[in-house]
């Protein structure tokens, strides 16, 4: 039989707790939102990894690029980011009232966007600063095979606009569907976790490739022709000025790709594999099925 409490105790206990949870209320919540924080950012054995493998491509990026005749190395992948380049300013166009009338790459590294129309306050930062943003994404999505498996079908879809508008450009055509077909070899090996590398590696490039181009374009060359000077002169300020903010801006976006990884993709190589049988599997596993 259940011991009996005078209705007067029962309220007297009643207010205890009532005021026990409102003290210990506030840091019961602020200790569970403690370890949310923690858990999201701690970085396990395969994220651990993936941050060696963005710090090694960091130092051979930064070697290759400034390196004589082992520079070439990374220029099919150079003339990729700069077609995101030009991919930004064009998307941008689009978006803000302008027309795109073509887009095309030079050998030596540059490329142009002929359009029309336009917020031109918009669309001259839109390259620095989409590559960069694209790089952004392709480096949290490089956390994870699923994840790179729709980055590269986003990819994709950019790629299709691109060659749309790069129609009559040989260069750019040759440089995505190079592209498109490194891509496509990755999904078949080992379920496609090569093409989270590879994601990652293009992420990780096309993201420092605004800083290192800015700081040779305006900073260390100080060539008049870039976007940040043609802003400079229509806006004010110094293209030396603009570069630094949109390099500051670059490394914020890059910076957020990585903790955005670090906090959404936790699977150990193993769980990403499994789930990765599962999203789009690849020839091989429809032919087993």
């Amino acid at each position: 039989m259940a011991p009996i409490i005078p209705s007067s105790h029962r309220a007297t206990l009643g207010k205890l707790a009532r005021r026990a949870l409102l003290t210990a209320g506030p840091a019961l919540a602020q200790s569970h939102l403690h370890n949310l924080s923690k858990r999201g950012l701690s970085v396990n054995h395969t994220q651990g990894v993936t941050l060696g493998v963005i710090g090694a491509y960091v130092v051979v990026i930064a070697l290759l690029w400034n390196l004589p005749y082992v520079r070439w190395v990374l220029w099919p992948f150079k003339m990729l980011v700069i077609a995101f380049h030009e991919f930004g300013h064009a998307i941008t166009a689009c978006c803000t009232g302008g027309r795109v009338e073509s887009i095309s790459l030079d050998p030596h590294e540059g490329g142009v966007t002929h359009m029309r129309g336009g917020r031109q306050a918009i669309t001259l930062p839109a390259g620095y600063l989409g590559s960069s943003l694209i790089g952004a994404l392709l480096t949290f999505c490089g956390f994870n095979i699923v994840a790179s498996k729709i980055a590269s079908l986003v990819l994709a879809v950019c790629f299709l606009l691109t060659l749309w508008w790069a129609r009559k450009d040989w260069l750019t055509i040759i440089t995505i569907l190079l592209a498109v077909g490194l891509l496509v070899a990755c999904w078949f090996i080992k379920h496609a976790e090569a093409l989270r590398f590879v994601v990652l590696f293009i992420g990780v490039m096309s993201s420092l490739y605004s800083v290192w181009d800015i700081c040779d374009d305006l900073i260390l060359r100080k060539v008049n022709s870039s976007d940040a000077s043609v802003f400079a002169k229509r806006y004010g300020g110094s293209s030396q000025c603009w570069g630094i903010i949109w390099s500051l801006i670059s490394l914020t976006f890059m910076i957020f790709g990585i903790l955005a990884g670090l906090a959404a993709f936790k699977q150990s190589f193993q769980q990403q594999e499994d789930d990765s049988k599962d999203f789009i599997p690849t020839v091989r596993m429809l032919l087993k099925i």
